[in-house]
């Protein structure tokens, strides 16, 4: 698989140190210094280059607790089998809001699966995946929707979504052992590791905003 040469960098840097690196993100993203400034602009200007590519985006989950597992190889947490987890778990309160990492369209709602309440969204090549949220899925004229009304939450199947919008909250739907965001990110239709995408995002916001 080919990816953008700034991804591919990032991917290679950081294969050997992932967990640390991905903590150091998290550690950032819930101090919230930036989050303010950052989610009041315009996602991405058609002439920014793409060693900007993820200044305007938003780290998925509000209310972080701990990083609990990664993308890859694993025992089930579930029934202990060796299985490929194909994102990386991000643990918060029961009730805590999910956020739209970058802007995109709602192209995808179930909830009958593993995974649970899960919401995809497409933004050009890139789909990112919400499992084990709270609320379901149903049917009516005008389409299919998600609905958690204690959260305040609807979301259509094809509505358009900007980054940091509150679109869910961290449940335990599906098949989880305790409450949590499980988040899905592929390019060009296969599943990547989030977790250097995510540290990439926050070096970008921060040497943006440091200038």
């Amino acid at each position: 698989m080919l990816y953008p040469n700034f991804i591919r960098r990032k991917l290679n840097l950081f294969r050997s140190r992932v967990p640390r690196a991905l903590m150091l993100t998290l550690i950032i993203s819930c101090l919230g210094g930036l989050s303010a400034e950052i989610h009041q602009k315009p996602l991405l200007a058609k002439n920014q280059s793409a060693k900007n590519a993820w200044v305007y985006a938003a780290f998925p989950v509000e209310s972080f607790q701990a990083y609990t597992s990664g993308f890859g190889y694993r025992n089930s947490p579930v029934d202990g089998s060796w299985s490929f987890h194909a994102g990386i778990d991000i643990a918060a309160p029961l009730g805590s809001y999910v956020r739209n990492w970058w802007s995109g369209r709602v192209v995808e709602l179930s909830d009958h699966t593993a995974c649970g309440t899960m919401i995809k969204i497409q933004s050009e090549q890139w789909t990112h995946v919400y499992c084990h949220l709270m609320g379901t899925v149903g049917t009516s004229p005008q389409g299919r929707y998600l609905i958690d009304r204690e959260g305040g939450i609807i979301l259509w199947q094809g509505q358009e979504i900007v980054a940091n919008t509150r679109i869910a909250r961290v449940g335990m739907t599906g098949r989880t052992t305790g409450p949590h965001l499980h988040w899905g990110l592929k390019y060009g239709g296969q599943y990547i590791d989030p977790a250097p995408v995510l540290t990439e995002m926050i070096r970008q916001q921060q040497a943006y905003y440091n200038k």
